[in-house]
């Protein structure tokens, strides 16, 4: 049985009081610009795409951008509220409406990071996908909000005398690419990139994190408010490690990019050990050496 690490009811509740506060986009602004741009290095067309996860425009704004989608489908628990001019479904990433081989094109963008069964969420993607459909996504990753994080244990193990989670265990790049071969899909790419936001203080950080819904909402989160000298020392312990000359505080966000294809038999497919029709000696111009024989000096 899947462990729920996060609690979804409570996400829901807190992503819908973002509308209310005024949403801090920046993120999800910057990673919906940056999908258009991997999109549109893509040669072919699609004709219907699916946003997952949806809680914003951005990202259906920036598919019906790239020219590349004929129909978009945002999907989301939030959906209805969104732009009306394009197809909505409300759903939960955790278990799709979709029929099987119905889809050309999924994308999610920090969404997926909240999602308890993630390898069940890929598969059930990849079956929604018509034989050579694309899922791409963009997935907060495990360096992200070190500084913070650090700062809260800190500060909670000289206040407390003890360590509660505040920061999601987000997953490491490394992880991806057999995620997606588990899977099921073919030809897996996986990257990432670093971005540091600077903020005047700790309290600011936290601010711009609850107007993204992003607070936390791990099933082993502490109950009880947080004291006012443990924050006291969290937000000391920040400025003194993590702040820059001007005094402005560091706070790193991590992006994992991953996509990867449902299979087709047109797809590229490996060679078959020992089909090569040169020698890498030959190719490279030098002697092989046998297994065995040491090279002359």
């Amino acid at each position: 049985m899947t462990p729920l690490l996060f609690d979804r009811s409570l996400l829901r509740v807190r992503q819908r009081r973002v509308r209310a506060l005024g949403p801090a986009t920046f993120l999800l602004d910057h990673a919906a610009t940056e999908l258009a741009e991997r999109l549109s290095a893509v040669l072919r067309q699609f004709d219907v795409a699916v946003d997952l996860g949806a809680s914003s425009d951005a990202v259906t704004y920036a598919l019906a951008a790239s020219g590349k989608v004929k129909t978009i489908v945002a999907a989301g628990f939030d959906a209805g509220a969104l732009d009306k001019s394009f197809l909505r479904i409300v759903s939960d990433e955790e278990e799709l409406p979709f029929a099987d081989a119905s889809l050309d094109l999924v994308v999610s963008v920090l969404t997926l990071q909240f999602v308890n069964d993630l390898p069940g969420t890929l598969i059930q993607i990849r079956r929604a996908l018509r034989p050579d459909g694309l899922f791409m996504a963009a997935i907060v990753g495990g360096d992200s909000l070190n500084e913070l994080r650090t700062a809260f244990a800190d500060a909670e193990s000289e206040v407390e005398g003890g360590l509660s989670p505040h920061v999601a265990p987000f997953a490491d790049v490394r992880d991806f690419g057999a995620l997606l071969q588990r899977a099921g899909f073919a030809l897996p790419v996986v990257d990432s990139e670093r971005l540091t936001v600077r903020y005047d203080s700790a309290l600011a950080l936290m601010h711009d994190l609850r107007r993204m819904g992003a607070t936390n909402v791990m099933q082993e989160r502490r109950r009880r408010p947080l004291k006012r000298a443990t924050l006291r020392r969290l937000e000391a312990i920040y400025a003194g490690r993590f702040a820059d000359t001007d005094g402005r505080l560091r706070a790193s966000f991590e992006i994992i990019w991953l996509s990867g294809w449902a299979p087709h038999e047109s797809q590229q497919k490996p060679l078959k050990p020992g089909s090569a029709a040169q020698r890498l000696a030959d190719a490279l111009g030098t002697r092989e050496i046998p297994a065995g024989e040491k090279p002359e000096r």
